[in-house]
C-alpha cells in the first residue's frame, strides 16, 4: 500500500521492466543519455569546452584555435614584427614627415627655410671657416707658389686637413637641421670619427684627380657620385670605402632629380659669388642643407619639418 502519490517512474516500461524516465518538470536522473524531446532548448548559451572555432554571437571559449569573424584574436605569445622604420600612412620615414620622392624645388626651399631660421649661426660659421683658412695660408706662405719649401708643403697639408674638417662640420650642421635640432656654433664639430672623415675625403680627392686626368668628364662624374660620402660617414658611421659605395648606390638610384639639383645648386653658388663673394654667406649654407635634405629623402632616413 502506497503512502504517497502515484509515481509513474516505478511503472515498468515496454523494454524489460525498467522504470520509465520521469515525465513533466522533474529533473532527469543521472545518466549518459540525451533527454527526450527537442533538446537543446533554444537560447544563446556557451558551447561545451573544446578547441574548435566558436559558432554564434557569444565570445569564444578559451583555446588555441584561429579566430573566426571580426572579433580580436585570443591572447597568446605571437612573434613581434621585424624591426624597421615602416611608413605610417605612406608619408612617415624615420619618425619624420617627408616626401616619398625628391623634388628640386622642395630641397632648395627647405635649405632656405632652415638657413633663415638660424641665419646668424650659419653666417658666423662661414665667416670663421674663411678666416681660418686665410690665416693658415698666410702663416705657411700658401700664397707664394713660386718656391716650393718645407714650410709651404706643411702649410698645404695643414690647409687640406683643415678644409676637410670644415667640410665635415658643414655636413654635421646640416644633419642637425634635418634632425630638427637647430645647431649652435659648437654643434658643427660634434662628430667623433675624424679618421674616417679624413680618409674618405682623401680617397674621393684621389679618385677625382684620376678622373680629371682621364679626359676631365670622369672627374665630374666622380664628384657627382661621391657627393654624399661624408653624409654616410657622419650620419651612419660608415667606413670610408663603404661610404663611397653607399653614395654611388644612392645617387645612381635617383640620377635625374639629383643631377638637376646639383646643377641648380652650382648656379646658386655662382650667383652668390658675384657680389664680391658676399652672397656665399647665404648660398653655402643653403647648398649644404639642401643636399643633405636630398640625401635624407633619397635614403628614407627622415627629415624634420
Amino acid at each position: 500500500m502506497t503512502t504517497g502519490g502515484y509515481d509513474p517512474s516505478k511503472e515498468p516500461n515496454n523494454q524489460g521492466g525498467e522504470p520509465n524516465p520521469p515525465q513533466g518538470g522533474y529533473p532527469p536522473p543521472p545518466g549518459n543519455y540525451p533527454p527526450p524531446g527537442n533538446y537543446p532548448p533554444p537560447g544563446n548559451y556557451p558551447p561545451p569546452p573544446g578547441n574548435y572555432p566558436p559558432q554564434g554571437g557569444y565570445p569564444p571559449p578559451p583555446g588555441n584555435y584561429p579566430p573566426q569573424g571580426g572579433y580580436p584574436p585570443p591572447p597568446g605569445s605571437y612573434p613581434p614584427p621585424p624591426p624597421g622604420n615602416y611608413p605610417s600612412g605612406g608619408s612617415q620615414y624615420g619618425g619624420f614627415g617627408a616626401p616619398t620622392q625628391l623634388n628640386v624645388g622642395d630641397a632648395i626651399g627647405y635649405g632656405w627655410k632652415k638657413f633663415s631660421q638660424n641665419a646668424g649661426v650659419w653666417i658666423a660659421f662661414v665667416v670663421a671657416a674663411a678666416l681660418i683658412q686665410f690665416v693658415i695660408n698666410v702663416i705657411f706662405g700658401g700664397f707664394d707658389t713660386n718656391e716650393l719649401t718645407a714650410l709651404s708643403i706643411i702649410g698645404a697639408i695643414v690647409s687640406v686637413f683643415v678644409s676637410i674638417l670644415i667640410q665635415a662640420a658643414y655636413v654635421r650642421g646640416a644633419l642637425h637641421e634635418t634632425d630638427g635640432n637647430r645647431p649652435s656654433f659648437g654643434s658643427f664639430f660634434q662628430f667623433e670619427n675624424i679618421g674616417a672623415v679624413v680618409v674618405a675625403s682623401l680617397l674621393v680627392s684621389l679618385m677625382t684627380v684620376v678622373g680629371f686626368i682621364l679626359l676631365i668628364i670622369p672627374g665630374f662624374i666622380v664628384i657627382f657620385l661621391t657627393w654624399w660620402t661624408l653624409q654616410f660617414v657622419i650620419d651612419q658611421n660608415q667606413q670610408p670605402v663603404d661610404a663611397i659605395k653607399s653614395s654611388f648606390r644612392a645617387i645612381s638610384s635617383n640620377v635625374g632629380p639629383l643631377l638637376l639639383l646639383a646643377l641648380a645648386l652650382v648656379g646658386i653658388n655662382i650667383l652668390g659669388a658675384i657680389p664680391c663673394g658676399l652672397g656665399l654667406l647665404v648660398t653655402i649654407p643653403l647648398t649644404i642643407i639642401a643636399s643633405t635634405y636630398a640625401y635624407r629623402v633619397t635614403t628614407g632616413r627622415g627629415v624634420a619639418p
